[in-house]
């Protein structure tokens, strides 16, 4: 049991990837928190795993652009469970657009979304982690915290971004036994990619199958996509690493889709 009885929130866990982390955490020893937008989606996510593993998961529902919603949720772990030893900051969307007709508002909404949100989760948590003397904070990067693709130029900024944010919190946490890494993945099967996969299509002119082969996949090493099951091993190797060795690092995980 890697993380017994660890208290790990993952964002925008009522789904996708953050869902396949909470669940893996759980299986873990973790006590989990389904923290997502739709309160109703967390629930449901978080009574099932609940079904396996009572006790060990519960729902908050979080908009992590608003401070006062993340830190009325953090407030509601703290008094169930007393601390929090893990944030995984997942939550995310996808908006695309050339950038010469990219909305402002939209350009606006994908960065609080993404760095907001990572920004006011870490903050959040930091003052409990710093308190006990430990803890390990999670950013959900992208091979676009690496790479850049035509059409999302905000996606690309805020993943970026969070490399940075990742690096700023290991150098001011690790006297007090707080790490910090960004997990970077490839493209991962789940709503938000099958989303843009029409999207795309239209916007470059080619087809959906295309856009599969030739831009999602086209730099992989074998045509593959990444698993939600994959960036959860991730997510569980920076969670339960024992030292302060492993910080202010990130670490693609994508069939070779960009190497360092």
């Amino acid at each position: 049991m890697k993380l017994e009885n660890k208290v790990c929130i993952v964002t925008g866990a009522a789904s996708g990837i953050g869902k396949a982390i909470a669940a893996l955490y759980a299986a873990e020893g973790a006590k989990v928190v389904i923290a997502d937008l739709n309160k109703h989606a967390a629930q449901a996510a978080a009574d099932e795993i609940a079904a396996t593993h009572p006790g060990n998961a519960m729902a908050v529902a979080m908009d992590v652009t608003s401070e006062e919603q993340v830190n009325a949720g953090v407030a509601e772990v703290i008094a169930a469970w007393g601390t929090v030893d893990v944030l995984v900051s997942n939550a995310g969307i996808q908006i695309v657009h050339p950038l010469e007709d990219y909305p402002f508002a939209e350009w606006k909404k994908m960065l609080a979304i993404h760095l907001d949100g990572a920004f006011l989760t870490s903050k959040a948590v930091l003052p409990h982690m710093y308190a006990q003397g430990s803890g390990s904070i999670i950013l959900m990067g992208s091979v676009h915290s690496k790479e850049a693709s035509p059409l999302k130029s905000a996606y690309v900024t805020a993943k970026h971004g969070l490399i940075g944010l990742a690096k700023v919190i290991a150098k001011e946490g690790g006297k007090k036994g707080v790490r910090a890494n960004v997990i970077c993945p490839g493209f991962v099967r789940t709503p938000l990619v099958d989303k843009q996969i029409p999207e795309q299509a239209a916007q470059l002119g080619i087809s959906e199958d295309e856009v599969i082969r030739k831009v999602m996949l086209g730099g992989t090493v074998d045509g593959e996509f990444t698993t939600a099951e994959d960036i959860a091993e991730v997510a569980l190797f920076f969670a339960a690493f024992g030292s302060n060795a492993l910080t202010g690092q990130s670490l693609l995980a994508s069939h070779g889709w960009f190497m360092e």
